[in-house]
């Protein structure tokens, strides 16, 4: 049954949406700002009358909504709202861009043609999206604002995901986590780069999302009444030294409470910063770290603080510009808590982070407006030297822009900023090209280190060159920036294009001396006789010697003597195909697509799923892999090859077995690997593959490999398990 829609209702709605975003926006508007902004709306109405989403409602909300997050969560000005309000008219109506310019001027037609750009992201497989996405970082260092407005987007379509069906659902939260998320994070958006993570898993791992979210709703009471306490006598004391200043209590983010789980192998109630407070100072520029590191000393006069768990990012701020000082302190009920200090500005550049830069822009802004720029340029320099495949591409991106850093110093004392795990090798090739292409070592701290040597906070680096020295093919091991490895990788080509011109000097010399002909016909038969698939690679063996010019005889070229064939590239895939029959699951199990065919389908040995899983299907030259949604490299996948993903779930269970892992943990005693094994072969009848178990001071911890029907009899095993006296915890792991 439709329902029916009343269009006046819906013109109320429409209109209570852009009252609200005029009322937002009011206090940034200037002149004629406002009635630009109705010009859009109007505009946007008009383009996208007959549309609608999928969920139903009128298209204009779409844009309407992503408006209101441009002014209320990243606080930008007219031109992003006018851009937000045409994001998609160029792409889905008659609009051209050279319209939206000849009636909003060229500002907001370009931030619209770089969002038109980078749109087309879901419907194509892997460089064509890698593609967008360098096109989307060329706007980026053209005009920030457009990556801006595409989060905005980005986090509307997220949070308006239940419409979607279920295999678009995965592709497009898999596409936030690998890019979205990092970018809004690299951009200082920790509010909406927090929402996207926790989107993310409310759409992939939907039973855990659930579940914790009703344990943090669960301890919230209890959470806000120890925040009271914990506060009261900082209070106080802040108090009485006349500061003004405001606290909040800001939970941790679901993701990042499960990320903590898996990576520490720890349980909810063991999470002990499920909480951070934070201190907001409002004071002058020109006081804002003496404030907070007297701030810092209040709190440690009443909490012992942790002293590995101090961060100074006031005097050093992160790349993004994010400024704070964090320390992790122990209450008085034995919990320890992270108080952060800073700024009211400090907080703005925090929560909607390049935007908010702009409005402190005189301010004391030299510092993470140079960094951020430096990020930018960063960027810039990356699409320009950058000649590798798009897909290459994106994980070069993705290492070296998403990741931590690590501080060094030149010998004079200069600050050099490098991705995390970056070695003595980077640092010579972010100081300048010549300086790594000669890179001996380098001196750490005084010592001699290797080119391979990483790099530490700290760390006074002084690089050792050579004019002898040159690059070789084991230098790329040993960088991690891709300015570092593009420039190596010329090096090298370079330098092997000149060696395959001397081999093949040397060749035609050789061959003037035998007498025989330089035609292709007699190329051909050198190649098949040295074995080599090509020319170039052929020419570049003979001059490092890999291949004697001398071996090259007379009565190779003889016409009467059949010349041997090329080795062919290809060696076909049939060893696949054979695992794939041992391997098999009975057809009947799963339900591939929307047609229940015969697909060739073998189980992914990287997340080993079993009948209850949620799964979903990934093409490959041979059949269909099929993997659990919560697979580690299933966010790649999805992102990088959205048009391979295939749905897939399981049909009625056959008594069929799939091999699962159980990770157990407990206090030893005698017997007890007996009453574990028991339980696992008689009681269940499930048969047991290998079973490894340490025990160290009383403690043991095991892991055993069985065979199981589905996630159900495993849930069943699972809940056997851990009535076992002496056993703690009992989960299953992937193998």
């Amino acid at each position: 049954m439709s329902t029916v829609i009343d269009p006046e209702v819906e013109r109320q709605e429409i209109l209570r949406h852009y009252r609200r975003l005029l009322r937002t926006a009011k206090p940034y508007l200037k002149g004629e700002d406002a009635k630009l902004i109705k010009k859009a709306f109007n505009t946007s109405l008009e383009a996208h009358k007959e549309m609608r989403r999928k969920s139903g409602e009128p298209y204009i909300l779409h844009p309407l909504a992503v408006a209101q997050i441009v002014v209320e969560e990243i606080g930008l000005g007219t031109t992003s709202i006018v851009a937000a309000l045409l994001h998609d008219v160029v792409e889905d109506t008659p609009w051209e861009v050279a319209d939206v310019e000849r009636e909003f001027g060229p500002k907001v037609a370009r931030i619209v043609d770089g969002l038109t750009k980078i749109s087309g992201v879901f419907d194509y497989g892997t460089s064509e999206q890698a593609e967008n996405f360098r096109k989307m970082l060329l706007t980026l260092s053209d005009d920030v604002r457009v990556i801006l407005i595409k989060l905005a987007d980005r986090l509307h379509n997220m949070r308006t995901l239940d419409s979607m069906p279920r295999h678009k659902q995965l592709k497009i939260a898999s596409e936030t986590i690998y890019l979205y998320a990092p970018l809004a994070h690299r951009l200082g958006l920790y509010s909406i780069k927090t929402e996207l993570e926790d989107l993310y898993l409310k759409y992939t791992d939907t039973e855990i999302y659930a579940e914790l979210v009703n344990r943090v709703r669960q301890s919230r009471a209890s959470r806000n009444r120890f925040i009271k306490e914990f506060v009261q006598p900082i209070d106080e004391e802040l108090k009485a030294q006349g500061f003004h200043y405001e606290v909040k209590g800001r939970p941790k983010s679901i993701y990042s409470i499960l990320r903590k789980m898996r990576k520490q192998n720890i349980t909810f109630d063991e999470v002990y910063d499920l909480f951070a407070i934070r201190v907001i100072l409002d004071v002058p520029p020109e006081q804002e770290k003496a404030a907070c590191w007297q701030v810092y000393s209040v709190v440690t006069d009443f909490y012992q603080p942790n002293p590995d768990r101090l961060r100074d990012w006031v005097s050093t701020p992160k790349a993004n510009g994010y400024e704070s000082l964090h320390t992790t302190v122990m209450s008085r009920t034995g919990q320890w808590v992270e108080v952060q200090i800073r700024s009211r500005r400090m907080d703005d550049i925090a929560e909607k982070g390049y935007a908010a830069h702009w409005k402190y822009k005189d301010a004391a802004t030299a510092q993470s407006e140079s960094t951020l720029e430096a990020w930018i340029n960063k960027v810039r320099e990356m699409l320009e030297s950058n000649n590798s495949s798009a897909l290459e591409f994106m994980d070069e991106f993705r290492q070296n822009l998403f990741v931590k850093e690590v501080y060094a110093f030149t010998p004079k004392g200069k600050l050099v900023i490098l991705p995390d795990k970056a070695t003595a090798l980077d640092f010579a090739f972010e100081i300048h090209s010549h300086i790594g292409l000669q890179c001996l070592g380098a001196k750490v701290n005084q010592k001699l280190q290797p080119l391979s040597y990483q790099l530490r906070n700290g760390d006074q680096v002084e690089i050792l060159t050579s004019q002898k020295q040159k690059p070789t093919e084991e230098w790329l091991q040993y960088v991690t920036t891709s300015k570092a490895r593009t420039r190596i990788k010329d090096w090298l080509r370079d330098d092997k294009r000149n060696k395959s011109e001397d081999g093949r000097y040397l060749v035609e010399k050789r061959l003037e001396l035998l007498g025989v002909e330089y035609t292709p016909d007699n190329l051909n038969r050198l190649l098949a006789h040295f074995n080599t698939s090509n020319a170039p690679d052929f020419f570049y063996r003979i001059a490092i010697g890999q291949i004697d010019g001398r071996e090259i005889l007379k009565d190779l070229f003889d016409p009467n003597v059949e010349a041997p064939r090329p080795p062919s590239r290809l060696e076909p895939k049939a060893f696949d195909h054979e695992v794939q029959k041992i391997r098999g699951v009975n057809a009947n199990m799963l339900v591939i697509g929307e047609r229940t065919d015969k697909f060739d389908y073998t189980i992914a040995p990287c997340c080993n799923p079993i009948p209850g899983d949620d799964v979903f299907g990934f093409e490959t030259g041979h059949g269909i892999e099929i993997h659990r949604t919560s697979c580690p490299k299933a966010v790649q996948m999805m992102s990088n090859y959205g048009n391979r993903i295939v749905r897939a779930k399981w049909t009625e269970q056959l008594e069929l077995a799939f091999l699962a892992g159980i990770r157990i943990k407990g206090s030893d005693r005698v017997g007890l690997v007996n009453d574990v094994t028991r339980i696992i072969s008689t009681s269940l009848k499930v048969n047991m593959r290998s079973i490894t178990i340490d025990s160290n001071d009383g403690m043991f911890e095991g892991q055993i490999m069985v065979f199981v029907n589905d996630t159900a009899h495993l849930d069943k095993l699972i809940q056997r398990l851990l009535k076992v006296n002496g056993v703690l915890l009992v989960e299953r792991f992937d193998s």
